[in-house]
């Protein structure tokens, strides 16, 4: 029997060739400037202790779901936390998935249907574009936060018969910047479309209560789906999908990635409410937050350090340094010194676009900020 196919040993070798093979490392002990843990809740004890009082209180002992929330897996916490979080982002209805890839995935190989026709930014999640290639949908890119080239490319396959659904992300996970909301928002109405916003890099950052961008922004009435997931601000894991009543029995009975795995577990499900509960009463971490995302700009123009970063005011900063052993050396200059800054290489970006993507917390000290920043000037000057 032979050891490996050959055509897969080969694109193993080209990643080698390339330096872009990706391994996995363990947890260190560094100081954080690489997880998208924003607000610290991964590591609350507060939620922690909180979490397995809700479990007590309501005599949950099980450890797994035991099917689809179809067959056997829908157990209360569901509906304690999908009721919740429905009222949390005003919205009319919410469906919790797994995965915010299994959200994605599941949405848009599922809504669009034939002949109707998906118009993507081009620098969208990767999620998004694999549910999309299993959509039966026509679909089309646009250029990044560009809407004159959206509204001519809606322009050109506008008709009675089809749908058009545009997608964007609220924060792009990799540039750390935004669309023009509001004149997308504007832009969908007029040409009666659907707008899908992915808010992954938004929950627990903008918004009063970290509600998100589109709320924070009283927007959310105008978006027909909006995604959130949980693995960043909330320091846990799933995903929901807000909606309408009717979309959310569209998902339960279409979407493929919800019918056909098996739900969270109750301890799961219990964490993300709590998760969300805290958000309402920690209102501190958010604005430390914001505290360091303002400093963190404020002393990359001081120092000189502006013009290699993306433009933005959200948790992710990201310094364009070409070339992928170039960027992967900083990097590693950075751990040596205590600092987890993490390379983001071709081809997860652009070849030529590879980057140090710094994601800032609200537990990094105004002080660790300033170092980085400091530490990266040395680096490439």
């Amino acid at each position: 029997m032979k050891h490996f196919p050959e055509n897969l040993s080969q694109k193993l070798a080209q990643r080698i060739q390339s330096n872009s093979l990706r391994k996995l490392t363990e947890q260190s002990d560094l100081v954080d400037f690489s997880s998208n843990d924003y607000l610290g809740f991964s590591t609350s004890e507060t939620i922690f202790e909180e979490t397995h009082q809700l479990l007590l209180e309501k005599k949950i002992n099980q450890n797994g779901a035991t099917g689809s929330r179809l067959l056997s897996g829908n157990h209360s916490t569901y509906s304690l936390a999908e009721d919740f979080i429905s009222k949390f982002h005003n919205s009319e209805a919410s469906l919790i998935f797994n995965s915010g890839y299994d959200a994605n995935v599941g949405f848009f190989s599922s809504v669009p249907q034939r002949g109707d026709f998906i118009l993507y930014d081009e620098l969208i999640h990767a999620s998004i574009r694999d549910g999309i290639r299993l959509s039966n949908a026509k679909s089309f890119k646009f250029q990044h936060n560009d809407l004159e080239d959206l509204e001519e490319i809606i322009l050109k396959y506008k008709s009675e018969n089809a749908s058009i659904y545009i997608v964007t992300e609220s924060i792009f996970s990799m540039d750390g910047d935004s669309p023009q909301l509001e004149n997308l928002s504007q832009l969908s109405d007029k040409h009666n479309c659907f707008l899908v916003i992915d808010e992954a890099h938004s929950l627990g950052v903008f918004g009063e209560n970290g509600e998100g961008l589109l709320q924070d922004l009283n927007l959310e009435q105008k978006i027909f789906a909006r995604i959130m997931t949980f693995g960043k601000g909330l320091g846990c894991h799933g995903a929901v999908i807000l909606g309408s009543e009717e979309l959310k029995k569209y998902l339960v009975n279409f979407a493929r990635s919800f019918i056909y795995t098996t739900a969270l577990s109750p301890h799961s499900v219990a964490t993300i409410l709590t998760a969300y509960k805290n958000l309402e009463i920690q209102k501190e971490e958010i604005f430390k937050l914001r505290e360091n995302i303002a400093h963190f700009n404020q002393e990359k123009q001081q120092i000189g350090l502006k013009q290699i970063f993306v433009r933005s005011k959200s948790a992710i900063q990201s310094a364009i340094i070409p070339g992928n052993e170039n960027v992967k050396t900083i990097a590693l200059k950075f751990q040596e010194k205590g600092f987890d800054v993490k390379a983001i290489i071709s081809p997860t970006v652009p070849e030529g676009q590879e980057r140090l993507r710094f994601c800032l917390h609200s537990f990094n000290s105004k002080e660790e900020v300033s170092s980085v920043l400091q530490l990266l000037a040395s680096f490439l000057f």
